[in-house]
């Protein structure tokens, strides 16, 4: 264990990355039934970033929440959210960080970006069969409530993520540009 500096690396992300989705559930611009955040930028990122171990953080950040610490969306937190109207993308973010983890360790952008954008529509599929359940709207209803007002905002996190990830990914293990 001492010196294993993928373990290191692994477990200072997963920190960093249930910061960020923490933060990133903080800033959000109310919408009905499900508000707009920057959650989903950072689950891609961290899929881009962490490829296959993407999934410790978003599992770890979801326990979290459910178990009461305010990390959830404007800081809020236990079981009931994932029972509301976005607990069905919170559990798509589990599946978007598989798929955008495991397409980023292809060295192959064209790759990268379909696995964001498959990561984004998961998030957005799991997303709208719940408010579906949840809410007893028709999956059409639910779909033009919970994933066209998105679609912009959502093509321009793609893009964050990616142009971020890229920048990342160009600049050395310390820090400088390589």
């Amino acid at each position: 264990m001492f010196g294993d500096t993928k373990r290191t690396e692994i477990i200072n992300q997963t920190a960093l990355f249930i910061a960020l989705f923490a933060i990133g559930g903080y800033i959000t611009v109310p919408m009905i039934p499900v508000p707009v955040t920057l959650q989903t930028l950072f689950i891609l990122l961290c899929g881009c970033v962490m490829k296959r171990h993407a999934v410790i953080p978003t599992v770890l950040y979801i326990i979290l929440g459910t178990l009461g610490l305010p990390v959830f969306h404007q800081m809020t937190s236990g079981p009931g959210i994932l029972m509301g109207p976005t607990g069905g993308y919170m559990f798509g973010f589990i599946i978007a960080a598989l798929i955008v983890g495991f397409a980023c360790e292809r060295n192959s952008k064209a790759i990268k970006i379909a696995g964001l954008i498959l990561g984004t529509c998961a998030i957005t599929i799991c997303g709208v069969i719940w408010i579906s359940v949840s809410t007893g709207l028709s999956i059409a209803d639910a779909f033009l409530v919970g994933a066209v007002p998105f679609v912009f905002g959502d093509i321009l996190k793609i893009a964050a993520a990616y142009l971020i990830s890229e920048r990342i990914e160009s600049t050395g293990t310390d820090g400088t540009d390589d």
